[in-house]
């Protein structure tokens, strides 16, 4: 068995002409939890969508479990999806729907598991998450943003996935929340060994929940190592990054006033 739970080779992605992938390489080890950081607009977002099948590239490889699932097909690929969770940037949770019924969509509309089962697993992974029994029948426009994202995290430990992405897990959260969050996903994909995939901008998240980390710019892995050693990385685009300095190789458009 390979030490490697995805493998992304050559990855490119275009909408019209911005080339948004232009050759990612990407190797996401089994059972570790892997970071990867960029800029807005830098590819991360359509790198993660192109791994789950939301978007299909224009040419690279991308492999799960040694498996090639560009161009599977969609039958074939319902069995690669039952190994992912995923946290949505925005929490995405259905507002018409009771959190407990939210945390258990995946098992009774994927799995058709039985409502009263689905519930019971849904209020142990609420309870996972630090929330109580009662909190599973509010609806997700009564609760705060960070108990809408860990509500978030508790649907996508709910199939116990052998791989979750986070998109920005900590984005629009105070610090305290965030840290919060991160100790979260920290104590969750341990408790499942599970293989995790995360983007994000915020240097906090990362330094809290990443074993690898790597870097994306214009297109590209610039830069990918042990997230202990980001801080001297030699790269002067991770530097620039990490520090947060406005003056680098990396440049913002800034039109004039």
């Amino acid at each position: 068995m390979s030490d490697l739970k995805i493998k992304v080779r050559g990855l490119k992605k275009a909408f019209g002409p911005k080339q948004v992938l232009n050759g990612v390489d990407l190797d996401v080890p089994r059972g570790k939890s892997l970071v990867v950081i960029g800029g807005s607009g830098s590819g991360k977002s359509v790198l993660i969508k192109c791994i789950l099948g939301l978007i299909e590239p224009d040419a690279g490889s991308i492999e799960i479990d040694g498996q090639e699932v560009v161009g599977m097909k969609a039958a074939e690929r319902e069995d690669i999806m039952r190994k992912f969770g995923m946290l949505f940037q925005g929490s995405a949770l259905f507002d018409s729907l009771p959190v407990w019924e939210n945390v258990a969509f995946g098992l009774i509309a994927g799995r058709g598991m039985a409502r009263a089962a689905a519930k019971e697993v849904a209020l142990r992974k609420l309870a996972a998450v630090g929330l109580g029994p009662e909190v599973g029948e509010l609806y997700p426009a009564e609760l705060s943003g960070g108990m809408q994202k860990r509500v978030s995290l508790a649907r996508a430990i709910a199939v116990e996935p052998e791989i979750i992405f986070f998109d920005e897990p900590t984005t629009g959260l105070d610090p305290i929340m965030a840290q919060v969050i991160n100790e979260l996903i920290v104590k969750c994909v341990q408790s499942l060994g599970a293989t995790a995939l995360s983007i994000t901008h915020d240097m906090h998240s990362l330094r809290a929940i990443a074993d690898q980390a790597a870097m994306i710019y214009e297109g590209r892995i610039i830069w990918a190592g042990d997230a202990k050693t980001i801080d001297h990385s030699g790269n002067a685009h991770v530097e620039q990054f990490v520090l947060g300095r406005a003056e680098g190789p990396i440049r913002m458009p800034v039109r004039p006033l």
